[in-house]
């Protein structure tokens, strides 16, 4: 049987394994972004050259430059339409020759298997002091396993055409004490996003790893809680629904068909 395996890496951080094919997230390898520490798992460890990188948005926690410049090997990298210009200014021609541009409902092949852009309800800028543009995505991987990425994102009506899934890597907290309603989920919300997008299971991201530098006592529970929080909402919400709380670093893999 064809088996989907995800590590977990910490905030959007996923190795993603489906059909020979290996796949990584929104990748953040270091111990620091800006004004974020590491507060929590190891620094990634990258089993192998990963056969494509999955973009989200310019966000520099999700859109990590220093962290693109060491993951390993030439990778195809995924981004949303309008990010490849941002790559070739800040990494050069030869990273902005490994882009492939996707709006959502544009697809592309890697390997074995099909990825997907989606919707997603966020705001597409690398930041307010920047004017730098490009849409915000998600990503449905087509492989053994229908796994959605959904990068960042608040609730949108679309979420109905996502489904049936496998798989939802689902955001649910954010990297800092205040968590606004507009273009994110925090856990009550996202069990709404997976109900809409009829997963059958759900690894909860975009969490418990990151935040601000001297802050740690502010409203920790926004950085602890939000995994375990998802996990019993869908309990009560939608028990059908499977939810696997990782640890950084820690590995799920599922078979078609269980």
């Amino acid at each position: 049987m064809s088996t989907t395996s995800v590590t977990w890496w910490g905030h959007s951080t996923v190795w993603l394994a489906d059909s020979g094919t290996t796949l990584l997230t929104d990748p953040v390898l270091t111990g620091r972004v800006a004004h974020l520490r590491r507060m929590a798992g190891p620094t990634p460890r990258l089993p192998a050259p990963p056969d494509a990188v999955l973009l989200s948005h310019l966000h520099a926690d999700h859109f990590h430059l220093a962290s693109l410049r060491i993951v390993p090997g030439s990778p195809r990298l995924i981004v949303p339409r309008g990010a490849a210009a941002f790559v070739a200014r800040n990494l050069g021609p030869g990273f902005a020759r490994r882009c492939v541009e996707l709006a959502p409902g544009e697809e592309t092949t890697v390997g074995a298997v099909k990825v997907r852009a989606v919707p997603a309800a966020h705001d597409g800028g690398r930041g307010p002091w920047s004017r730098e543009r490009a849409l915000a995505v998600g990503f449905v991987v087509e492989g053994a396993a229908r796994t959605w990425f959904a990068g960042d994102t608040g609730l949108f009506d679309e979420m109905n055409d996502i489904g049936p899934l496998d798989l939802a890597l689902i955001p649910v907290g954010g990297w800092g004490p205040t968590l606004g309603s507009h273009g994110h989920l925090d856990a009550a919300d996202a069990v709404e996003a997976v109900r809409r997008a009829k997963a059958a299971r759900a690894v909860p991201v975009h969490y418990g790893t990151f935040w601000p530098i001297a802050m740690g006592r502010v409203r920790s529970h926004m950085f602890h809680q939000p995994g375990t929080r998802f996990a019993e909402l869908a309990a009560e919400a939608t028990p059908d629904l499977h939810v696997r709380v990782l640890g950084q670093g820690e590995t799920m893999t599922i078979g078609r068909g269980e």
